[in-house]
């Protein structure tokens, strides 16, 4: 009999810790989760206070009767799943299935997987906690209730195999309303004005840039300020000096590390929790899911040691952060390296970049503030009211700064500090060298990528740390939203100069527009939103779905029972339910957007959901529809124009004649093609159908035709019968025999293979 079983719940996780204990304890992976609510059905009783219909997947059995059979032969099982609510889940599910009982089986939890934290764990169980298991069973049963019963609205209301859950159509309502923020952004152009002084009397003519601190409307005004600045005086009116403090940022928590991993190192927030779990499970780094940002004393002792060693005591700042967020559930410690000496780990590219981003910002945390000096001047000009103001900053003690600072979201980083101006008083008179106005334009709000997106969403208190990935990969696979980039675009802009009494004008080039990774709603994603909002607003409202959030944790500190949770929310959201199937109009009804006439035909062009997605078409006046096309990638039926969906219907493109037939380009069902006759060949995806050269579509003719030749001849025929040859197919060589085809054995060889092995292989293929 095995004296010892412990179950956790990767293969990893087991193998880490097993190297932490002796040889009287056995440790086993369940795999993650081995029970779910049950396929088939709701798998809610209803009429049974919301009861839960649990049942282990089939490709569970093979690991629950294994470890079935372990735990009958061992002494003492410990759980140890991760220590959230998800963990403490499983732990409960492992009990029941294993029979174990729920008040005397040891439970054991730790934030680090490290030998102390594994030892320490082992003198210290406790319990399965049921107020975490149960705060973790309502949010299961909430999200199958909402998914069970929202989607088959959506299939008759909207358009069918859609499905809707409650985080996840609050994140697409995000994504849709800066969608729509942008579009209804009209872009109005200002004049910057920016000059470069010098102190008068400075023999070094010291320069500086000072900015205007109005900016103008009209080009006219623009005009007139520069004309009044020939000849002006200018003094200072205002020169403070200050010193300031930089303070470093706390440790990560999931939200904090996902957005840095997505600013520092391009990753996306799945990546980054995958990549995290791995740290985490090879015992390299503490858990990857809190909302804490609270260190250890242990820590913050490996911290002051390490920053001693390597800057010197003048760098240490030993201290603790304090949690902002409310309630939060996974409050032991912040993500740190479990051990701090250690700065460098082995691993694939991704995972040392991960680690040493955590290593830096834990160690900076417990560093001093940064030394600043800042200074602002403000500038008068001695015909006109508006005053210029100058910013400086110089850094007198690096502090923290010198191992690590935190990124900014590119969309915040273009406003920055100026570096160091010389010394100025007021009074001080000044010289202006030259002055510049530059047309510059306002821009729309951005659109989210992950880790703004994420931020939101942590803002308006939606979702915990275990949600953010799972949303957002959630809503991209649905198709109701699109991780996309976008190439910049140029426009000419105007900037006025002046130097002395000397006024001139040149066109400058300004790009934007450039989006990398961002999120845009698809045009389902716009319906769907529009739909829910319509008739759920319940279910839509940020409010509602983050004290949702509050509830899950009351649950989890006991004050209140999850079956009442339930109760509560599910009776007023099944008569909303009841309400929208009864009432609303069919899915037919929904996304249609009238452009405008088509001049040369006199039809009305629309657009709307079609059975392949969003699409444009021709109505004449007795309401019959005599041309359609497919919408471009990145074009949306909301905001379309009626000079661009004219464009989409030049296809089918007339290229001319060949030999006497059209030679025709086009989209179908499998994507852009051209045609000749009865051969087709399909472009390639630098290909574009609406400006393919007839060249161009010749030669992929061509290379098609000679393709179809080349899996049209035999690569052996054999003398003993006709029928029998073995061709080139898209998947590799098969034979051909009598009107059906046979795929050949892994490992055969086209040139050694015999027509009586052809027969074999024949006679084995299962009809």
């Amino acid at each position: 009999m095995q004296e010892n079983l412990v179950i956790v719940e990767s293969p990893a996780k087991a193998k880490t810790i097993e190297k932490f204990l002796g040889k009287d304890f056995m440790v086993k992976s369940s795999f993650g989760h081995i029970r779910d609510l049950a396929k088939k059905g709701l798998g809610i009783n209803l009429d049974n206070e919301f009861e839960p219909v649990y049942e282990i997947p089939s490709d569970k059995r093979k690991v629950v009767d294994e470890l079935s059979r372990l735990a009958r032969n061992a002494k003492t099982v410990w759980l140890a799943s991760d220590e959230d609510r998800e963990g403490e889940a499983i732990a409960w599910h492992l009990a029941k299935v294993l029979n174990l009982p729920i008040d005397r089986t040891k439970r054991i939890v730790f934030h680090e997987i490290t030998q102390r934290a594994i030892l320490n764990a082992i003198e210290n169980p406790r319990t399965i906690d049921m107020n975490l298991v149960n705060a973790q069973q309502a949010r299961r049963v909430l999200d199958r209730l909402v998914g069970f019963e929202l989607s088959p609205v959506l299939w008759k209301k909207v358009r069918p195999a859609l499905s809707a859950g409650r985080v996840q159509s609050v994140a697409v309502r995000l994504i849709v309303e800066r969608e729509r923020e942008i579009i209804a952004f009209k872009p109005v152009a200002l004049y910057r004005v920016v000059a470069q002084f010098y102190a008068a009397g400075d023999q070094q003519k010291t320069l500086f840039k000072a900015t205007l601190s109005q900016a103008f409307e009209r080009r006219e005004d623009a005009e007139k300020f520069l004309a009044d600045s020939i000849g002006a005086e200018y003094a200072v009116v205002k020169a403070e000096e200050k010193p300031v403090l930089r303070y470093p940022a706390a440790p990560f928590t999931t939200s904090t590390l996902q957005q840095e991993a997505s600013r520092k190192l391009g990753m996306s927030v799945s990546q980054t929790m995958s990549v995290a779990q791995r740290l985490y499970e090879q015992g390299l780094i503490t858990y990857m899911r809190t909302d804490s940002v609270n260190l250890s004393q242990m820590a913050i002792g490996q911290c002051k040691n390490e920053i001693t060693r390597l800057f010197g005591g003048k760098y240490s700042n030993p201290h603790n952060f304090k949690t902002k967020a409310k309630g939060a559930q996974e409050a032991h410690e912040a993500i740190r390296p479990s051990y701090i000496e250690r700065h460098e780990i082995e691993g694939t590219a991704t995972e040392k970049r991960l680690y040493d981003l955590i290593w830096k910002r834990t160690v900076a945390s417990q560093m001093v503030p940064a030394e600043l000096d800042r200074t602002q001047v403000v500038i008068s000009h001695s015909r006109r009211a508006e005053q210029y103001q100058a910013t400086g900053e110089v850094v007198r003690f690096d502090g923290f700064m010198r191992l690590y600072s935190e990124a900014v979201d590119e969309d915040a980083a273009n406003e920055g500090e100026g570096g160091m101006l010389p010394k100025m008083n007021v009074g001080d008179k000044l010289c202006a060298t030259t002055i510049t106005a530059t047309e510059r334009y306002t821009q729309a709000a951005p659109r989210f990528n992950e880790a703004t997106l994420v931020k939101r969403l942590e803002e308006l208190g939606i979702g915990r740390p275990s949600t953010y990935a799972p949303t957002i990969t959630t809503i991209i696979n649905r198709g109701y939203v699109v991780k996309q980039n976008r190439d910049a675009i140029k426009r000419s802009l105007t900037q006025l100069t002046l130097v002395g009494e000397k006024l001139s004008e040149k066109c400058i080039s300004e790009s934007y527009g450039k989006e990398k990774n961002r999120l845009a709603p698809t045009d389902i994603g716009m319906v769907v939103n529009d739909y829910l909002e319509s008739q759920f607003a319940m279910i839509m409202d940020y409010n509602f779905t983050a004290n949702v959030e509050k509830e899950f944790d009351r649950i989890a500190d006991g004050d209140i029972t999850w079956t009442k949770m339930i109760d509560n929310f599910y009776n007023p959201f099944h008569t909303l339910v009841d309400g929208a199937v009864g009432t609303q109009a069919d899915r037919s009804q929904h996304a249609v957007r009238v452009l405008g006439v088509d001049s040369k035909t006199g039809c009305t062009v629309k657009a709307r959901i079609g059975r392949y997605g969003p699409m444009v078409e021709l109505e004449n006046v007795n309401g019959e529809k005599t041309q359609s096309a497919s919408l471009k990638k990145g074009q949306l039926i909301e905001s379309i124009t009626l000079e661009e969906a004219l464009e989409l219907f030049a296809l089918p493109r007339n290229l001319g004649e060949l030999d006497g037939e059209a030679l025709m380009v086009g989209i179908g069902k499998f994507g852009p093609y051209v045609r000749h006759g009865k051969a087709f060949a399909s472009l390639s995806k630098n290909d574009d159908p609406y400006t393919i050269t007839r060249e161009r579509a010749e030669e992929l003719l061509k290379e098609n035709s000679a393709k179809q030749k080349a899996a049209a001849t035999p690569l052996k025929t054999f003398t003993e019968d006709a029928d029998m040859v073995i061709k080139s197919g898209v998947y590799g060589p098969y034979i051909a025999y009598k009107g059906k085809n046979y795929r050949l054995p892994k490992g055969a060889k086209v040139e050694t293979l015999s027509y009586t092995e052809c027969q074999r292989i024949i006679a084995k293929t299962k009809k």
